[in-house]
């Protein structure tokens, strides 16, 4: 059970944004908000990200929520206060099955990644599928981050579930710097599903795409 301690102050909140974007970003005037490279024209990645189960990373979680870049095709939007983002760490991420921390050595946690595993119906009790998702902090956007912590996600899945069939995500059809990742990990776009989700009160179609396990022997990647 989460104990509620009293509401912080919206000033509180945006000082652990700033002081978090300062510590683990880099300095605020080197965000370049409507300027950034296109995330799709990715670099050649030059230092590889970690993976690791998230910990007493409250500020890392607020400061991703704060990013307007990120939260525009994400249910989730920023925390109302820290004790908002302190009930989403231990209510939701660290009882997850797998949500990771996306980490850069010098930067920090720089985005996030989680494995929802689930059973598909009429298969029987052994678990089939898993829906993934993942996000990075706007300032690390067109450096292959996300790809790279994408693969590693599929890869520990079936590495952990060994009986796993697919790992699935679905991406905004209006996102396609997203699916560019997902492509590049060696995803498979398999069908536009209409009027999908609700997004911020609006209905949204969306891209289904998937992993499979023989895409594994065939080393799908088109990075």
């Amino acid at each position: 059970m989460v104990t509620w301690k009293k509401p912080c102050a919206l000033k509180e909140v945006c000082a652990a944004v700033a002081l978090q974007t300062k510590l683990s970003y880099g300095s605020r005037r080197n965000l370049r908000y409507g300027r950034r490279q296109d995330p799709q024209e990715e670099s050649a990645l030059d230092q590889p990200p970690a993976i690791r189960a998230f910990d007493s990373d409250i500020d890392a979680l607020i400061a991703l929520s704060a990013d307007d870049h990120v939260n525009r095709f994400l249910r989730r939007g920023p925390f109302a206060c820290r004790d908002d983002a302190h009930r989403f760490l231990h209510a939701y991420v660290l009882p997850h099955p797998w949500y990771r921390a996306i980490c850069l050595s010098g930067a920090g946690v720089v985005g996030s990644i989680f494995l929802r595993p689930s059973s598909l119906a009429g298969r029987g009790e052994l678990l089939r599928s898993a829906s993934l998702g993942y996000r990075v902090a706007g300032e690390f956007w067109g450096r292959g981050i996300a790809t790279e912590a994408v693969r590693m996600a599929t890869a520990a899945a079936f590495e952990e579930w060994p009986e796993l069939e697919r790992v699935e995500a679905i991406v905004d059809l209006e996102n396609p710097a997203s699916q560019r990742v997902l492509e590049k990990a060696g995803f498979t776009r398999e069908a536009v599903l209409r009027r999908y989700l609700i997004l911020k009160g609006e209905v949204r179609d969306v891209v289904m795409t998937s992993f499979v396990s023989s895409d594994r022997a065939s080393g799908s990647s088109k990075g």
